[in-house]
């Protein structure tokens, strides 16, 4: 019965805001919808924000399922301590700030402030980051303070450094679509960064002439718009661009002018690129591409002005990735092409605060706003600023080091903000023993599924997206307002206060009496103008003044806004002026007056030495481990896991590996696989077990994993446990793309689905419980909408019956075994309702025909179910119903084997196939692999034809 609020009774009021998605550096505009009335607000709508520069109202489908994530289910409410029987116990905010403050000022005492530190994560906004910073560099006095960016963006910050004199990403996203040439360099735009990948795309129809180009070894769907592809060998990219310097100077097609002029360095890096054969054969034999396709990539490159090389995480996840970035950046500075509308370098960054955090110095090598150790005076003038004490004399440990020093015992107390290291990190299950060991392991987190969390001494609820409110800065230098639209649950509260409020328990009450977020911000803007000397190099200027450091990151004029115009702050980017009516004016595109931040206001190129990847392989692991990232999830999962519709289009764990490899090791598609690889001892390191997918786009001899799964979602799933701990020497970023492993079936005589009503179990423990009873070797939980879905496989034979007596809450009111067959279908009740379905099969091979998953969701929420559909329980569909295949279209929840049966029924292109079944339609997220499956339909029915002839 619908319930009527009586005439008089006041209606909820609506109201409309704009804030930020919170996942990749992006930094797309999100318009939402909110409904408040006397006891709460909530999100009615949400939508892309058109106004917003970074994506013109465009979403992926990750952002468009942000709704979806704010349950309060599964939330930190209230923090909590560690008592003397090792359970965490809720306890008050002032129990656990004056703990922390405490022993904090004891460590402080007995060993010296650098036995503290701290690993924050680029999920922090700009303002977390500062007074972050601010406590442990200026007035704990410890150089420790690393983040998670250290994974994803280190090496393209050193790079910058090394050729422009600061860390400064030049290219706006417009240039992309003013460049007459595009090239990928490993990233995986269409996954990784959709809606950017979408601009592209739009690019490429709204101009002909734009070429693209992607340099991957894997095929990716970012191929869907490549005009020239080039499948390298992994970790050739610095041979590959090396060899491109030295085409254009062999060629007559460097901009000597430009080189003269604004650059230093050239001939020492064109004579290390001539150090090997520089032939097209040469090069293409290293990286093992096709001559022809080299020749045509170099010649395209060399003969564009208005040239973008947008390059992200496979350059710069290797143990010399900065060398990578820089045989890139020097191929731009020899040719001239940067600086221009269309032109330039382009790191695309991998969060959404990654360069925010770098702003305010949230690496371990910096301090704030842009101003690092090396740097003559920036430690006095910090110092000054903040009227600190105890700025460190030089970088502290970086985030690889940081967890050794950890594990050493050097590091006696840890505060982990936002990031989820037992999972992230490389050589993941020795940073699981060092967090074990530590004394004093903080952690502010919002989701209570982080592994994280099993190693925390003290555990404080953080506030999450729509609840914080601050700035965030996305890849083309815009910052942005993240908006604090609802409350957050329970206790929870902001990163930003749990900091100042340990800073004034330490003493330091006057450093960290923040307002909110706008007085941190508008401190954070003053530094950047502190004593800054715009970067001005001509014949008989001024030398600087000995106090003053020039810098290019200026956000000073931010400083003026009051409450009222910070809650107002359109996107701008930096560095920010005032113009002449005093309007506030960004900075589209660096270097257009080819002035940079180095002392002579030259840009420098770098000589690059090749190197192959330190994680060799050998008998024992002959297969190269490639990392990355898959379109639907992110990170670690702990808040797209909550989206029941982002965890249909990959399920499970998987190893993606060529036909070829898998057949020699006896896989098939859809089976279940084990990787493992070795330490330097020979010794067995990582377990990850996952599900086959057999792909001709992936190299003979490579494996592709996806870095999300963690304990709470897959039973062996963690990538990093696979990954040694090898770094990049100058930008300690760990090798993520270039690990060696064997892949090997995983021994199972039965696999199963179990879905379950929610509640039923808590969580993960009863499922790794209840498998080990049953002997089990592999499980991946995914959460539905209205049940969780279990993946199962073990060996021997279990008592069924008994099983889920014990484990499911009820007996079987279904039951139907296949004697001759081993496989089982059973279904349990409650008072009519559904609350478990069970079906298992034989053998190590998943069955053909699966169960439907959304019809099987319907009948979970269903109060009485009817007698056709209590008959159709035991076959997991109704009589004469379709499977639908793994999902493709997450927005509009289409599967593959729909669309290809559309397709075969005369849908012969993603228009059509919208038109008949939506997909596509929305995110366009799922276009590139709509466009796939038509091809290889086409393709299967040429084949189909030549053999009828």
């Amino acid at each position: 019965m619908q319930v009527r609020n009586p005439p008089d009774a006041p209606q909820p009021a609506r109201c409309r805001a704009t804030t930020t998605c919170p996942y990749c550096g992006v930094g797309c505009g999100v318009a939402v919808e909110l409904e408040q009335d006397q006891d709460s607000v909530r999100i009615v709508s949400l939508s892309g924000d058109v106004a917003h520069p970074a994506n013109h109202g465009r979403l992926c489908v990750k952002g468009s399922a942000l709704a979806e994530t704010l349950s309060a289910d599964g939330r930190l409410t209230m923090p909590q301590v560690r008592d003397e029987a090792g359970v965490l116990r809720e306890v008050s905010w002032e129990t656990a700030l004056n703990l922390i403050a405490a022993r904090f000022a004891d460590l402080s005492r007995t060993h010296g402030g650098e036995s503290i530190a701290a690993y924050l994560s680029g999920q922090l906004l700009t303002e977390d980051y500062y007074v972050a910073n601010k406590l442990f560099k200026g007035f704990i006095g410890t150089p420790h303070l690393d983040t998670n960016s250290r994974l994803c963006m280190a090496s393209a910050v050193v790079a910058h450094k090394r050729a422009f004199g600061a860390d400064a990403v030049p290219c706006s996203y417009e240039d992309l679509e003013r460049a007459e040439l595009v090239v990928l360099v490993g990233s995986n735009l269409a996954w990784n960064h959709p809606v950017l990948f979408q601009r592209l795309k739009q690019a490429r129809i709204d101009n002909p002439l734009l070429r693209i180009v992607v340099i991957d070894p894997r095929v990716t769907d970012s191929c869907e718009i490549a005009d020239l592809y080039l499948g390298l060998r992994p970790g050739s990219d610095a041979r590959l661009f090396n060899g491109l310097l030295a085409y254009m100077a062999d060629r007559g097609r460097l901009d000597r002018l430009y080189l003269k002029a604004h650059t230093q360095g050239f001939d020492a890096a064109l004579k290390a690129a001539r150090r090997e054969d520089c032939s097209l054969a040469a090069i293409a034999r290293d990286c093992d591409v096709d001559v022809e396709r080299l020749e045509t990539f170099y010649y395209w490159f060399a003969t564009q002005l208005h040239v973008v090389t947008l390059f992200s995480q496979g350059v710069n996840q290797s143990t010399s990735g900065t060398d990578k970035g820089n045989a890139i950046i020097n191929c731009h500075l020899a040719g001239g092409k940067l600086g221009l509308p269309g032109a330039g370098p382009f790191s695309i960054t991998g969060q959404p605060n990654a360069m925010g955090g770098r702003e305010v110095g949230g690496l371990a090598n910096q301090l704030a706003a842009h101003m690092d150790y090396e740097t003559p005076g920036a430690r006095e003038l910090v110092g000054e600023f903040w009227n600190a004490p105890n700025i460190p004399q030089g970088p502290g440990h970086k985030a690889v080091e940081l967890f050794a020093a950890i594990e050493r015992g050097e590091i006696q107390a840890l505060w982990i903000m936002a990031t989820n290291p037992a999972v992230s990190l490389p050589d993941s299950t020795r940073v699981r023993a060092a967090l074990a060991a530590c004394p004093l392991v903080i952690v502010s987190e919002c989701m209570a599924d982080s592994d994280t969390l099993a190693y925390a001494d003290v555990v404080l609820p953080a506030s999450s997206w729509s609840e914080k409110d601050g700035t965030v800065t996305n890849s083309e230098r815009c910052i942005s307002r993240q908006r604090g639209l609802l409350a957050p649950p329970g206790e929870a509260r902001h990163d930003w206060w749990q900091l100042a409020e340990v800073g004034k328990r330490m003493g330091y009450q006057a450093a960290f009496g923040y307002s909110g977020p706008h007085a941190i911000f508008r401190e954070h803007a003053r530094l950047s103008g502190f004593r800054n000397v715009a970067p001005r190099h001509k014949a008989g200027s001024k030398p600087l003044a000995a106090s003053s450091i020039r810098r290019l990151f200026n956000i000073a004029p931010l400083a003026e806004l009051d409450r009222e115009g910070y809650d107002a702050l359109r996107p701008i980017q930096w560095p920010v002026r005032r113009g002449e009516k005093g309007e506030l004016i960004g900075t589209l595109r660096l270097f257009e007056d080819a002035t940079f931040n180095t002392p002579n206001g030259r840009a420098r190129l770098v000589p690059v030495t090749p190197q192959l990847p330190h994680q060799a392989l050998s008998d024992a692991t002959p297969l190269r481990l490639n990392t990355g990232r898959i379109r639907d999830q992110w990170h670690t999962m702990t808040r797209t896991a909550r989206s029941a519709r982002l965890m249909n289009h990959r399920a499970e764990p998987f190893v993606e590996l060529h036909p070829q490899d898998a057949a020699a090791r006896g896989l098939q598609d859809g089976a279940l696989a084990q990787l493992a690889g070795r330490d330097e001892q020979g010794s067995v390191r990582g377990d990850y077990r996952a599900r086959v997918r057999i792909s001709h786009g992936q190299r003979q001899g490579e494996v592709f994993i996806p870095m999300h799964w963690n304990d709470h979602f897959a039973s062996h799933g963690r990538a990093g446990a696979l990954l040694a701990g090898l770094v990049d020497p100058l930008s300690g970023q760990p090798e993520s793309k270039h690990g060696a492993v064997d892949v090997m079936p995983l021994p199972c005589e039965w696999q199963a689905t179990l879905l379950i009503a929610p509640g039923v179990w808590g969580g993960h423990e009863d499922l790794a419980g209840a498998m080990a009873e049953l002997e089990g070797c592999y499980w991946a939980r995914i959460p539905q909408a209205t049940l969780v879905r279990c993946q199962l496989a073990g060996e021997g034979q279990p008592d069924w019956a008994l099983w889920c007596e014990r484990h499911l809450s009820v007996q079987a009111g279904l039951w139907a075994q296949d004697v001759a067959q081993g496989g089982i279908s059973a279904a349990g009740f409650r008072e009519g309702r559904l609350i478990w379905w069970l079906k298992v099969t034989a053998g190590a091979a998943r069955s053909d025909r699966q169960p439907n998953i959304a019809w099987l969701g319907e009948c979970f929420a269903s109060d009485q179910l009817s007698a056709l559909e209590r008959r159709s329980l035991l076959a997991g569909r109704l009589s004469g119903q379709a499977d639908v295949g793994t999902m493709v279209c997450a927005c509009h929840q289409v599967g593959e084997l729909t669309i290809r049966q559309a397709i075969q029924s005369g849908d012969r292109c993603v228009e059509a196939l919208g038109a008949r079944l939506a997909c596509g339609t929305r995110c366009g997220s799922c276009l590139p692999e709509l466009k796939r499956l038509v091809e290889e339909e086409r393709s299967d029915e040429r084949t189909d034809s030549l053999e009828m002839a």
